[in-house]
């Protein structure tokens, strides 16, 4: 971006704190911005006319979201729900749009947002309707480290068994039957309190996602400066994810 450019994003966009739990954008809700997490992490979540809820991904720090629905101009489908206290990004829709219709690179990087996005849920039916429980479980923790959607993911992850149970659309015996046979395969360590990811690729190979580990291009500078209100550790080949009550 230019320099004003950026200043008038800035000027425009603003930013709030949710403690865990809270609502961030509930479902139904006017797709009145595009948001992006600077800290901690949200979860995606859809819920039926019973009460139901599944949860659909999960949005970690230096990520962004919700862009086709702000594009549409139609509610949000889907819920956003802070896991941990997170600090999140606003960008109103008319800032947004007219940054689309400004700037050449930011529209490649919301093309090539949508196109990973296109290419992620496709993935999910595949692997849903053909793998098991373990398979999905496998595609839904290597997916945190999706670098092109997720470029800031951190070691850290605090999310319950139960949320990656409900990432991956199983119950909970399903989910801890999935944890032991993945780490009798050495992918992942589960210990007291978390889950160490011990190989990604490995992974993404046991969910058949071997195609998924080409590397990705590299995302505009500008767009992780305005994620970067502080700053974040390197994702490595671990991921930790935490039970909290």
């Amino acid at each position: 971006m230019t320099t004003e450019e950026h200043q008038y994003v800035r000027s425009a966009m603003f930013e709030r704190v949710y403690p865990a739990g809270a609502s961030v954008c509930e479902q139904g809700s006017p797709s009145a911005h595009w948001i992006g997490v600077a800290d901690g992490i949200l979860k995606c979540e859809s819920i039926d006319v019973t009460g139901r809820a599944t949860t659909l991904g999960a949005v970690p720090a230096g990520a962004w979201a919700g862009e086709s629905w702000v594009l549409k101009d139609e509610p949000r489908p889907y819920a956003f729900v802070a896991l941990q206290e997170s600090t999140v990004v606003f960008v109103p829709q008319g800032t947004f749009l007219w940054l689309l219709e400004n700037n050449p690179a930011f529209s490649r990087f919301v093309i090539g947002q949508l196109n990973e996005r296109l290419a992620h849920y496709m993935a999910l039916v595949q692997i849903s309707r053909l793998n098991d429980a373990t398979g999905r479980l496998a595609y839904s923790l290597s997916e945190l480290f999706n670098q092109e959607l997720y470029p800031g993911t951190r070691s850290q992850v605090q999310m319950s068994q139960e949320e990656v149970g409900r990432l991956s659309g199983l119950a909970r015996g399903n989910t801890n039957q999935a944890l032991r046979e993945l780490q009798e395969a050495g992918l992942l360590r589960v210990r007291y309190g978390g889950i160490d990811v011990l190989d990604i690729d490995g992974l993404r190979a046991w969910a058949g996602g071997e195609a998924r580990c080409l590397p990705t291009k590299r995302r505009p500078a500008e767009m992780s400066t305005l994620l970067s209100l502080r700053e974040r550790e390197n994702p490595a080949s671990k991921c930790h994810v935490q039970n909290i009550p």
